[in-house]
């Protein structure tokens, strides 16, 4: 089969994570798959001239778009710009505005968002200085593996662009998979969905297997 005739699906991991998160889910021989990865945002960008910066690596017809978390706004965004995506899958995230968790929806209103330290935040030398217990450390090694652009300035845009995003209505064509317990976008905000039982927010990394029985088979129906 030619490479052109191929399913094409490209991975968007989530906000400051490298797509070393996609490394344990299997396509199909016959698929293309391409890694997404985080661009530096211009200062004061929209998310949607982002998007068009980021939608530049999409050149395979007819795409499916899959995207984690923050990365998951991001290929809806894409989509808007590739109308001719096959399918479009969102993974611990939101499909609109009214899905984001009220104190979400607080600090678009308080911009308390823009007082969070993500300088701090950002340092993974800090925060191993206090590690002390064993749960605390394994989630260090499991952040510093999967971590990629962590600038306080790309997390001060990330966040800012969460809290303030626009989108009515979901998008045609989206598949929406969410854990049931994922403290970032709680489930009780989120509408149609298919629900993974004790999934979490990076449930992509740790439930990988439910995504490699699961994910293709739902994709192709």
């Amino acid at each position: 089969m030619d490479k052109k005739d191929k399913p094409t699906i490209y991975l968007m991991p989530g906000m400051a994570a490298s797509p070393k998160i996609f490394e344990r889910l299997q396509f199909p021989a016959d698929w293309q798959v391409e890694l997404l990865d985080w661009i530096t945002p211009e200062k004061e960008e929209s998310l949607t001239h982002y998007a068009e910066r980021l939608s530049t690596a999409i050149t395979a017809p007819s795409p499916i778009l899959l995207g984690v978390s923050f990365g998951g706004i991001i290929v809806q965004e894409i989509a808007k710009l590739k109308e001719d995506y096959q399918k479009l899958i969102v993974i611990s995230s939101v499909k609109t505005q009214y899905e984001l968790p009220k104190k979400m929806l607080l600090a678009r209103y308080t911009h308390l968002h823009k007082l969070l330290p993500t300088r701090t935040i950002s340092d993974l030398e800090f925060w191993k200085r206090f590690s002390f217990s064993e749960i605390v450390s394994k989630r260090l090694a499991l952040y510093e593996k999967y971590i990629g652009m962590r600038s306080p300035a790309y997390l001060d845009w990330s966040i800012d662009r969460i809290v303030n995003w626009q989108q009515k209505e979901p998008l045609p064509r989206t598949l929406h998979i969410h854990g049931s317990k994922d403290p970032i976008f709680p489930i009780q905000y989120i509408k149609n969905a298919v629900v993974v039982n004790n999934g979490t927010h990076i449930m992509i990394i740790n439930r990988y297997k439910w995504f490699n029985e699961n994910l293709i088979k739902m994709i192709n129906d």
